[in-house]
């Protein structure tokens, strides 16, 4: 298998199996409730790449943080940050259940591991790389001479990142910072109290979970810079060989601006199940690559959810022995092109081959076709009756009351003229 490597802009291969490949991938800051464009960086791309490795026969094991220490935190709860980040986390950990495709392997949380970020911070103090400033404590980027590859970015046209005056160069960037009015969270360290920066938590709950040189480090195409950059900054000069493959996942935008909680035009997760269920919302998903921006509307989300009506059609009709599987292995292995494994299987009548296809995608579910109650089915028929003699008012009562009792009614050009679905 082979996937796009953002560091060195090519297509690399992954070891043979079994590996391992051990895969870091940056995870939320919780602060609110989050958007469904987070939900594809940090939870379904990772889950679903572990998925499809376990299957080709790899060991793996998949790290996603959680960042509960951030200047958002702080900004959003002044004197509650840490409360606010304990209920962003539950509702984080809620509203990915409800996706269907389980947990990763870790889930740590940059709080609990800043002993580990301490220990980083002294080693690049030790060697030269870094330097206290009244409390705070600031990476050197002149000291290492790679700084920029990772986003293609010139060292002298970079802007400051964290302004200070007593910085040594403005394009330095926090490792640890000092106790500030309104921050109600901080820690002892050997330069005083306070928190690390954000990029320091990533550099060590990778290393801690997966060791100093690891497969995979992916996120969304907005890390890259500086958080990424910064991590292989940190790590690498240490010695550390961090990650050998970088993986940046195109962000979802709304009417073609990309979707950011910052700016307001996100929709929350917990929403779009509510709207479309985990079912339309996993398809959605999968017709776009991960590596390119896709578009989040109620249009494209209705053509989701008829693709895989199509594909209900198929379970609802008698098998065929049409399909072939390393179809699926070929377009999957290279570079994980889900809009090109979905083509393959819309050509498959098969109906294990299709299961266990969507299997990977936590999506064997549609595979269950269930036949609605008889009282619904009755419903379904005087909705029919009453939108013939055009009386509206009463087939929309009648939608709803189906509805209500978790079902959906649809209009097909088939006798009877209606089917019944069960809302996912």
């Amino acid at each position: 298998m082979r996937v796009h490597d953002t560091y060195s802009g090519k297509l690399v291969e992954l070891p043979p199996p079994p590996g391992p490949v051990g895969i870091y991938w940056c995870g939320p800051t919780v602060y609110r409730r989050i958007h469904v464009g987070n939900a594809l960086a940090v939870t379904v791309l990772p889950l679903w790449l572990k998925r499809w490795l376990e299957h080709r026969g790899y060991e793996t094991k998949v790290v996603v943080n959680i960042t509960d220490i951030n200047d958002k935190i702080y900004d959003a709860a002044p004197g509650h940050s840490a409360e606010l980040a304990s209920d962003a986390t539950r509702w984080y950990i809620e509203d990915t259940d409800r996706l269907g495709l389980g947990r990763p392997d870790v889930e740590p949380t940059a709080a609990e591991t800043v002993p580990e970020q301490i220990a980083l911070i002294e080693q690049l103090l030790a060697g030269g790389f870094a330097y206290e400033v009244e409390g705070d404590v600031y990476y050197r980027v002149a000291s290492f001479p790679e700084y920029g590859r990772l986003s293609r970015q010139r060292l002298d046209a970079m802007e400051e990142q964290e302004p200070n005056p007593l910085k040594e160069d403005p394009r330095d960037f926090a490792l640890w910072k000092a106790n500030k009015p309104g921050e109600d969270t901080w820690w002892e360290s050997p330069w005083g109290k306070g928190r690390p920066g954000w990029h320091i938590e990533c550099s060590a709950m990778s290393e801690k979970y997966l060791g100093t040189s690891f497969e995979i480090h992916g996120g969304g195409l907005d890390l890259k810079f500086p958080h990424h950059e910064n991590e292989i900054a940190q790590s690498r000069a240490l010695g550390h060989g961090f990650a050998r493959i970088w993986m940046h996942n195109g962000m979802l935008s709304m009417r073609g601006t990309e979707m950011h909680k910052s700016i307001g035009n996100d929709v929350s997760l917990a929403d779009a199940l509510d709207r479309w269920g985990r079912e339309t919302l996993l398809f959605f998903f999968l017709t776009g690559h991960w590596r390119k921006p896709l578009d989040y509307s109620e249009e494209t989300l209705e053509q989701a959810r008829a693709q895989l009506e199509g594909f209900r059609n198929v379970f609802r009709s008698p098998s065929e022995p049409v399909g072939d599987w390393s179809e699926l292995e070929a377009a999957l292995d290279d570079d994980f092109n889900t809009p090109e494994a979905l083509a393959v299987m819309h050509g498959w009548r098969d109906h294990e081959l299709l299961r266990r296809a969507f299997g990977i995608f936590g999506l064997g579910s549609i595979a269950e076709v269930e036949e609605a109650p008889a009282e619904l089915a009755a419903l379904a028929e005087a909705r029919m009756a009453a939108r013939g003699s055009k009386d509206f008012a009463e087939a929309d009562r009648l939608r709803g009351e189906i509805e209500a009792a978790g079902w959906e009614v649809r209009d097909v050009a088939e006798a009877p003229g209606y089917r019944l679905v069960r809302r996912s």
